[in-house]
């Protein structure tokens, strides 16, 4: 075998066996930035789960403080809502006449 055919040998497969490195490369990489792609969109949606569910817990909170409260005291913490709050000119008025 002489260094010409080995040179040739060379070319046979290496030049195939190094296109396949640099392909096998840049799939490897293009695959890596697809997952971090997905990984920031996973951690995203579950930050947007965590403070749904947040949202939730709290009225979950006040709907068992409903229920476990006497029905009276229920009743007039609902009418105290109802009732609208006196305006502030009509307030100021009744203080300043001595009547």
């Amino acid at each position: 075998m002489g260094p010409a055919e080995v040179f040739i040998a060379l070319i046979v497969i290496g030049l195939p066996v190094i296109f396949l490195m640099v392909l096998a490369n840049r799939f490897f990489k293009y695959r890596e930035k697809q997952l971090e792609v997905e990984a920031m969109s996973a951690a995203e949606k579950a930050a947007q789960y965590a403070s749904r569910s947040s949202e939730l817990e709290q009225r979950v909170r006040v709907l068992e403080q409903i229920v476990t409260d006497g029905g009276a005291q229920t009743a007039a913490q609902i009418e105290a809502l109802r009732q609208a709050p006196l305006p502030i000119s009509r307030t100021r008025a009744s203080a300043d006449d001595p009547a």
